[in-house]
C-alpha cells in the first residue's frame, strides 16, 4: 500500500497537468495510478493487484521485470545509455541489426532504426518515395487500417472510420482499398479479388507502395483476414511496379501465432515496420527494414534521423527479448491463450449485444453491436481483477505470452463482464 496522501496529490497533479492519450484535457476518468509491476501483475498504488490483459499495448510480451531483459538493460547501462547514430556505431545496434534480418522474410536485409512504431511507418513511406522517384506518389491502403499518429502514418490510415478523420482535409489524399472480408480461414472471395485487380489496374501506374497490417488490423477494428489476400496483394504489386510495405508493428514477434503474420502467408514484403514488442516491452524502439532491391533504388541518403536512433540501452534490451523468443517457448504459450480463449469465451457468442467472438493466436476479441460504454467495461473487468481497455465496440485482450492457464481464465471471465456491461440493442 503506498501512502495515501502522496497518492491523492499525485493524481490531483495528473489531473491539472498530463494530457493522457486520446482524451481531453483535463480528462475524463481519473487513471489509475500504478506503483509496481512484476510478471503479468499490476500493482496499483491503493493496494490492488490486476493482471495486466493488454501487456501494455500489445508490448510487454514477456510480462514485467523479467530477469534476462532487466539484465540486460543493467549490464548496458553500466557502459552508455545513449550516444548519437549520426556517423557513430555501436555493438547492440550492429548485432539487433543481424538477428533481425536473419528473423524476418529472407528479402529484408537493410536495418533503419526508429524511436517509435510510428516513425518506423514514416521512414517506409519516405524509403518507397524515395524508391519509385517522382512518377509515382500515391500510396494503397485498406479501409480499416490502422498505421499510426504522426501525419504520414495518419494519411495511411482509415480516412472515414479511423480516429483520424479530424485531420482528413490536410492529409494527402491516397488511394483504399475496401478491408479484406474475415476469416483467417475463409476462401478468397473472387468478388473482393476482382475489385482489388481493378484497382491496380486504374491507379497501378500511381502507386509507390502499398501498405497493409498483415492478417490482422489492429486499432482499426481488431479485424483478421485470410493470408490469401497477402499472396494476391504480392501478385499484384509485382505486375505493376509496386512495392509491398508490411506494418507488423502489432503482429509482429509471435502474436498472430507465426512469428510474423508474413510467414503465414509465405510472402516477402519489401519493407516491413517492426516494433511494439521488439523490447519487450521494456524501452521504444521500432525498425524498418527493406530489400536490398529497395535500397539501391533510393538515390542518394534516406533523409530521415531520429535523435535517440539505435538507443544502445533498447537496443540491448531488444536483443535480450529476441533470445528468449529463439528459445521457442513462446510458440506453446501463444497456442495456450489461443486455446484458453477460445474455450473460455464460446458463450459469450450468444450474449444479448454481441456481435461477434473471434481469436488468433494472442488476439481475443467480443465485438459488440453498440459502442463500448468505457467506464462501465473498465470497471466490470476491474472487478475480476484484470486490465482491460475496450474502444469503440470492442472488448480484447492481448495478454503476455506468459499468462498462465488460471490468468488467462480470468482475463477471458472480464472480457465477458465487460461485453455484458454494454447496452442492449434495441434497449
Amino acid at each position: 500500500m503506498g501512502d495515501p496522501g502522496r497518492d491523492s496529490a499525485l493524481l490531483a497533479l495528473d489531473r491539472v497537468h498530463v494530457w493522457h492519450p486520446y482524451g481531453p484535457m483535463p480528462g475524463v476518468a481519473e487513471p489509475l495510478l500504478v506503483a509496481s509491476a512484476r510478471g503479468v501483475r499490476l500493482q496499483l498504488a491503493d493496494g490492488r493487484e490486476l493482471i495486466d490483459g493488454m501487456s501494455s499495448w500489445w508490448c510487454a510480451i514477456h510480462g514485467y521485470r523479467h530477469p534476462a531483459l532487466d539484465a540486460a538493460a543493467r549490464a548496458q547501462l553500466e557502459r552508455m545509455s545513449h550516444v548519437m547514430f549520426g556517423g557513430l556505431t555501436h555493438a547492440p545496434a550492429i548485432e539487433l541489426a543481424h538477428a533481425l534480418v536473419a528473423l524476418t522474410p529472407a528479402p529484408l536485409e537493410h536495418v533503419f532504426f526508429a524511436d517509435s512504431g510510428s516513425v518506423a511507418v514514416e521512414v517506409a513511406i519516405k524509403m518507397c518515395l524515395q524508391a519509385a522517384g517522382h512518377s509515382r506518389t500515391r500510396l494503397l491502403a485498406l479501409h480499416g487500417g490502422y498505421h499510426g499518429d504522426t501525419f504520414g502514418a495518419m494519411s495511411v490510415c482509415d480516412p472515414l472510420d479511423g480516429m483520424h478523420h479530424l485531420f482528413a482535409s490536410v492529409l494527402p489524399g491516397h488511394l483504399f482499398a475496401p478491408r479484406p472480408p474475415g476469416g483467417v480461414d475463409a476462401a478468397v472471395d473472387e468478388r473482393y479479388a476482382a475489385q482489388l485487380r481493378e484497382l491496380f489496374a486504374r491507379h497501378g501506374g500511381e502507386l509507390a507502395a502499398a501498405i497493409v497490417e498483415p492478417l490482422v488490423q489492429g486499432a482499426g477494428g481488431m479485424w483478421f483476414y485470410s493470408p490469401a489476400y497477402l499472396r494476391l496483394l504480392r501478385e499484384l504489386c509485382d505486375a505493376h511496379g509496386v512495392l509491398l510495405i508490411f506494418d507488423e508493428i502489432a503482429t509482429g514477434f509471435g502474436r498472430s501465432g507465426t512469428l510474423f503474420a508474413a510467414d503465414r502467408a509465405g510472402v516477402a514484403p519489401d519493407v516491413m515496420c517492426v516494433g511494439k514488442a521488439l523490447t519487450g516491452g521494456y524501452l521504444t524502439l521500432a525498425a524498418t527494414l527493406c530489400s536490398g532491391a529497395v535500397a539501391a533504388r533510393i538515390d542518394g541518403p534516406l533523409m530521415h534521423g531520429p535523435t535517440y536512433m539505435a538507443n544502445p540501452l533498447a537496443c540491448a534490451v531488444a536483443l535480450a527479448s529476441l533470445e528468449l523468443l529463439a528459445g521457442g517457448e513462446w510458440r506453446e504459450q501463444v497456442a495456450r491463450i489461443e486455446g484458453v480463449m477460445r474455450e473460455e469465451l464460446a458463450a459469450a457468442a450468444e450474449l444479448p449485444g454481441v456481435r461477434e467472438v473471434r481469436t488468433l493466436g494472442a488476439i481475443a476479441v467480443i465485438e459488440t453491436e453498440q459502442p463500448v460504454e468505457l467506464a462501465a467495461a473498465t470497471a466490470a473487468a476491474l472487478e475480476q481483477g484484470v486490465w482491460l481497455r475496450p474502444f469503440g465496440n470492442l472488448v480484447y485482450a492481448m495478454p503476455p505470452y506468459v499468462t498462465t492457464e488460471q490468468e488467462l481464465r480470468c482475463v477471458a471471465r472480464a472480457m465477458v463482464a465487460a461485453a455484458a456491461a454494454q447496452p442492449k440493442v434495441n434497449e
